[in-house]
Parts: structure tokens; sequence; C-alpha cells
């Protein structure tokens, strides 16, 4: 097992009360301060966050979404969005090299017998990193897994590559997700140290330049039958994994948002300079700067907004789905209540929260985007510098809204609303 499972303690089992919510904000307060004051080097240097992502692992905060029942905090969708956002605003390929390892949680509470669910919990209690490795860049359509496992001479064996592994090189273990020969398709837990794995960092991305994004090989690896997660029903079975991942990347946007208008306030604060004609002494009394990042203001907070309703209809949904449906008549739907003559179902609950994420999703994109070009209104040509590296808000934005059309999520929510139709399963709206 690498350095990134090895821990001297524990993670405090202590349940998801105030005390233990506001403890672990205020961590991520101290790891957003911390990861801010490094990330404009690390971007233009593309120094990989080696020291970063061993102190997360210590923190405890890798094993925030650990069920209750396997001693973890189980911390809340509303609270663990907040908590991404705050490290996200500190350095979003952070938060992003670490997403997988949240994902990756999700799918093992879903699909992972008694025994795979203590084990890995277990591991990350003990400060285990886990990343993954879906995406490939063959198929005609996005999402086709030509990753196989078989079984040759009695022995299960793993065969693929993949491409934007991300967080593969700060991990000790890859999920990997293939086509079983059997049928359907598992997610296969593979350490990154066995023999015929190879983990190349090859990301080159113009933004998110220190993720950790590369490829992945898997030639012929030897796969444990427990080191198997069966994913039946796939296509079939809503879940609230589609959801909970696209609430991560809303999640990190959000965070770049908030991080470029920070950066746009110190820097009209400190450094921007006037027109002569303008009639004031400073950027701080100049009315379009003033307008300027009163509408970066709005932008920012308008999406965390959304952000937090999506967070919290998922909450329920989840609850509900793990209740067996059997609470689901008294939770919310989306607009906040059960249609007449209607009890919204668990598999409801999971469609409108998916509707509701897919809303954030849009607004914290477009708002990471916009807000992070809008610094360049406030200090003109001298904001361009290299030394100050603010371009890196835009790239980042840019780079990683691109996981997936935004189009698509407005259409969804349009069809909802128009038509009440819920979103497909098993995609990544």
């Amino acid at each position: 097992m690498s350095a990134y499972c090895k821990e001297e303690g524990r993670v405090d089992p202590a349940g998801p009360g105030a005390e233990k919510i506001t403890a672990l904000l205020a961590l991520a307060e101290e790891f957003r301060l911390r990861f801010a004051a490094g990330a404009p080097q690390r971007d233009r240097q593309r120094l990989l966050p080696h020291e970063e992502m061993l102190a997360l692992r210590r923190s405890g905060l890798l094993a925030m979404r650990v069920p209750r029942e396997f001693g973890g905090p189980e911390i809340d969708m509303v609270n663990f969005s907040r908590i991404i956002r705050m490290l996200a605003a500190g350095d979003p390929n952070i938060a992003q090299g670490i997403a997988p390892h949240f994902t990756n949680l999700e799918k093992l509470r879903i699909y992972g017998t008694p025994a795979q669910q203590r084990h890995y919990f277990d591991l990350v209690l003990e400060g285990c990193l886990m990343s993954n490795a879906a995406a490939e860049r063959e198929g005609a359509f996005i999402g086709d897994v030509a990753t196989l496992l078989f079984r040759e001479n009695g022995v299960w064996r793993l065969r693929g590559n993949k491409y934007y592994s991300t967080g593969s090189l700060f991990s000790s273990i890859i999920l990997v997700t293939a086509a079983h020969e059997e049928g359907g398709r598992a997610a296969v837990f593979v350490p990154v140290d066995r023999h015929g794995v190879t983990v190349v960092d090859d990301w080159d991305g113009m933004g998110q330049r220190t993720t950790s994004s590369g490829t992945s090989q898997f030639a012929d690896v030897e796969i444990a039958e427990e080191e198997i997660l069966r994913i039946p029903a796939y296509g079939d079975r809503r879940t609230h994994e589609g959801g909970f991942a696209q609430l991560i990347h809303a999640s990190i946007d959000a965070g770049i948002a908030r991080a470029a208008l920070e950066d746009a306030c110190e820097y009209g604060r400190t450094s921007a300079r006037v027109l002569r004609e303008s009639g004031v002494r400073g950027a701080i009394e100049d009315p379009y700067v003033l307008h300027t990042v009163g509408e970066m203001a709005i932008i920012t907070h308008s999406a965390e907004s959304l952000l937090e309703r999506g967070a919290a209809l998922l909450e329920n949904a989840v609850q509900a789905a793990f209740a067996g449906g059997a609470d689901a008549d008294r939770l919310p739907s989306a607009d906040g209540l059960p249609s007449a003559g209607r009890l919204p179902s668990a598999d409801r609950l999971l469609g409108e929260a998916s509707v509701a994420v897919a809303e954030a999703k849009y607004a914290t994109t477009e708002a990471a985007i916009k807000v992070s070009e809008m610094i360049f209104r406030i200090g003109g040509a001298s904001a361009t510098s290299g030394r100050l590296n603010l371009d890196r808000h835009w790239r980042n934005a840019r780079t990683h809204t691109t996981h997936d059309p935004v189009a698509y999520k407005a259409r969804a929510v349009g069809d909802f609303y128009l038509n009440g139709a819920l979103p497909p399963i098993n995609t990544k709206i």
C-alpha cells in the first residue's frame, strides 16, 4: 500500500453534530488559505500538490462522507458542497484532484457488499486516497467503455487504457470502470502499485494543470474477486450517483468564481489605477469599477444560492433512497411542496434533485467563466502580468467547465418544468 494509505491515527468517528460540522468547515477554511497562497506558483510551474494532498489525507476531510455506521462523520450534502467550494476557492486543482475519491465512496455505498464497504471505508478512515479511471478516448459516444474485465484460467484480469484519470498520481487505489465479460459494467478497485498498472503524467490542459488527470494503463492486471464492484441494472436504476458528481463539479466552479471575485477586490484595493478624467482618486471610488465588482458579486452569490438549493434537495433525496422511500412523503419536491394528489417517491425525489443540481451546474459554469474574465475590466493591462497569474482563474474555469455541455442541462431543466419529464437515468445531468 502506498504512502497515501498510511496514517498515524484514525479519523474521529464523531457523528455529524453541529460542533463536528463547524470543526470541519473551519478546517476547510484553513486549507483554503493555505492552498491559495501557493496556487499561482503551482499553476505557473506545474508543480503537483503532493504535500497538500498528504495534508488533506491526515486531516480527516477525505472521510467526511463515510457513513456513520462505519465510523465516519457522514456530513450532509449542503456542508459537503460548502467544503468542496472552499477548497476550490483555494486551489480548484486540489478540489478536482480529490473529487473522484468522493464519487468512489458513493459508488461503494450504493453498490458495495457489506464486506467491501467495511474494508474500503476502513481504508479511507485510515487516510487512504482513491482516484478513478472512467473516461476513454475511443468509442462513438462519450461514456463508451472498451476496458474489459475478463477471466483467464480462473483468474480475473483487467485490460484497457483510460484518459482523464484525475488524481491518479496522488492516490493508492484507482477505481476503474470496465465492461464485465458476463454483461453490464463493473468498477474495479485497483492498487496503483500492482503489476501491470502504469500511470502516465501526460495531462497538458491549458487550465487545471496540476490535477494529475493523465493516462492510466492496465495490462492484464490481476484482480481479486473482492475488488470487483458490480453495477447492477446499469441504465435502469436511478441513484444519486450522477447528481452527486455534478454537485462536486458545480462546487468547484463556484469556488473558482469566489476566488476570482476575491482576487479582483484585492487587486482593486491595492493595485488598480484610474483614468485622470474619472474625477476620483482611486479605483475603490471609480463608479465603473464598483459596478463591475458588484456585478461579479451578484453573479457569484446567485450561483452559490442555486448550489445550496441543489445540495439540500439532493440530501433529501438520498435520505429517502436509503430509507427505501418510506419517508418520501415527508420530503419536499423540487418546488418545495409536493404536487396536489401526489406524494413524491424516492425515485422522483432523486430525479428532481438531479434537475436542481443541473440548474446549479449551469449557473456555476456561467459564473466561473464570466467572473474570472471580469477581473481584467478592473485592472487593465497591468492585471495580465504573469507575476500575478490572474489568468489562471479563467483558464481553470474554461478547462473544468468542459467536463460536460451545460446546454444539455438547460434542456433537461426545461423539459422538466415544461413537460414534467425527469432526466435520463445514469447520465451526467
